[in-house]
């Protein structure tokens, strides 16, 4: 065994690279760090790699002082020269798998990342995909383009899908305690892919039968999450017409201990899976001839979501004799969810969007995000002060966040805050407190 991939993986002599540094890369290239891997992370973005170079860490769920320790220590180094693919012995691959305009997923990323890794594969290496895409991109995209290296699968090289399970800002399951899901394209690859991660992770690896069983794990999830958000999404529609507080509601039924689990309302739905992961699922389907009716149902009023609370801010501005066109909106929170920085498919950002078309004046406050560009435009969080606060019309909240804003001073000086999140649901003076 010793001289053997497996054996390297197991004596932690194996040198790990990791594609892509983002949310799911970096914290991924941290714990195998932490667990004495040697990690070169691979990414085009110059800046990305300078920081990271220098120890400098710039997502949220990394500790600042682990990546700099483990930078000092030599433990990480990142780079944007794919040559040095060569030199790892195990290669994640983490890159972004977005959709299009028409909700058609873009694997470019994928397809641009395997023939980077293809023309330097060698014998004696390890690929893991990580990024999540539909059942069957392992096996049907990624291997053939491997295969073009004359290698031979489970015999020269390995391949196998574990998908990722990062939830940005849970401060109870991160990468390393959170139980992770491997299936290889044989039963070698997927031996492999396990003992790498039962000596990188502080949770049970669980091994299936294919990668295309790991990829639909993955989806299946966040097919379930979006789902049962936008049952919400249609129950909370319906209590607002019957007069019925809906989170009081959903309060109420999570004292049944069994059968049920709570999912909440919002301005929409964010973040880089649920809004994304199942129309993967959707799109492959139709090569079987199949509809998946209810993710399309589920797609659309998560989608329609952000028209809803936009027309009952309308209504609520109506009742203080104020029409939307004109009216100064503060807008608390643009990130995704709450107390984190990820702006990525943020319901907030569709909010302001069509604020901005109906002619409202938008302001922004999010002690996350100091500043961003959408659109073209550029934003920038404004000075909670009381004399910026005085000349609002009024406030919605629209990410969670539970740390860094002054809400009692907000709500002393605005006319009305329609919370979104049920952020202020404490607060004793409901007068001048709307929920969804």
């Amino acid at each position: 065994m010793a001289g053997t991939l497996y054996g390297k993986i197991q004596e932690k002599k194996a040198i790990v690279g990791v594609m892509g540094l983002g949310y799911v890369g970096l914290p991924l290239a941290v714990e195998k760090a932490r667990a004495g891997y040697k990690v070169i992370g691979f990414d085009i973005q110059q800046k990305r790699v300078n920081l990271i170079n220098k120890g400098i860490n710039y997502i949220g769920d990394v500790n600042d002082a682990e990546l700099k320790k483990f930078v000092n220590e030599g433990l990480i180094t990142a780079t944007t020269n794919f040559d040095k693919l060569k030199d790892c012995d195990v290669i994640s691959i983490c890159v972004p798998t977005p959709l299009d305009k028409f909700k058609q997923p873009d694997l470019s990323y994928i397809i641009k990342t395997s023939e980077d890794i293809s023309k330097r594969l060698r014998k004696g290496q390890l690929i893991i995909l990580e990024s999540t895409t539909y059942p069957g991109t392992t096996e049907e995209i990624v291997l053939p383009i491997l295969k073009k290296s004359g290698l031979e699968i489970g015999k020269d090289f390995y391949l196998a899908f574990s998908p990722e399970r990062v939830d940005p800002g849970n401060n109870r399951f991160k990468t390393r305690n959170t139980p992770k899901v491997v299936g290889g394209v044989t039963e070698e690859c997927t031996r492999h892919a396990k003992a790498l991660y039962e000596n990188v992770l502080e949770a049970p690896v669980f091994s299936v039968s294919s990668p295309r069983t790991a990829e639909m794990t993955k989806i299946l999830e966040n097919t379930f999450r979006l789902i049962n958000i936008a049952l919400v999404q249609e129950m909370t529609k319906v209590a607002e017409k019957m007069d019925v507080n809906i989170w009081e509601v959903i309060e109420a039924a999570s004292t049944k201990p069994f059968g049920y689990m709570p999912f909440y309302p919002g301005p929409g739905i964010g973040g880089h899976c649920i809004p994304i992961d199942p129309f993967y699922l959707a799109f492959k389907a139709k090569e079987f001839d199949l509809h998946l009716m209810l993710v399309e149902v589920a797609g659309q009023i998560a989608d329609d979501m952000p028209y809803y609370v936009i027309q009952r801010l309308s209504d609520i501005l109506n009742d203080y004799k104020k029409p939307l066109n004109g009216s100064k909106i503060l807008v608390l929170g643009v990130a995704y969810k709450g107390n984190i920085d990820d702006l990525r498919e943020s319901p907030a950002l569709k909010v302001i969007e069509i604020l901005e078309k109906k002619k409202a004046e938008i302001y922004y406050f999010d002690p996350f995000v100091p500043y961003f560009e959408h659109n073209g435009k550029k934003y920038k969080s404004i000075d909670l002060n009381d004399d910026i606060l005085k000349e609002m019309d009024g406030a919605i909240i629209t990410a969670g966040h539970t740390i860094g804003v002054d809400y009692k001073k907000i709500i002393k000086n605005v006319p009305f805050v329609f919370d979104t999140k049920n952020i202020l649901k404490d607060i004793k003076d409901r007068n001048k407190i709307i929920v969804l």
